[in-house]
């Protein structure tokens, strides 16, 4: 499953045309203040990352979820 989020939320930074840079300014603001471009490139290359991360990255790009087969 970490892959599958892991796939899924790098097209949507894609679609989007968001930075891990931009993304980490956004994050802050639902309260991840300590996510920086290089930890959220750490996560994504590892594709280890909670679920509550990988809402909140949905969330800082303004989507409202991920259709099922997406996944």
């Amino acid at each position: 499953m970490g892959r599958a989020r892991r796939c899924i939320l790098e097209h949507k930074l894609r679609e989007a045309e968001v930075t891990y840079v931009e993304l980490a300014k956004r994050l802050k603001k639902h309260g991840f203040k300590s996510e920086t471009e290089a930890s959220i490139t750490k996560k994504l290359r590892r594709g280890t990352f909670t679920a509550t991360f990988f809402l909140a990255c949905l969330a800082a790009l303004e989507l409202d979820g991920v259709a099922l087969d997406e996944i």
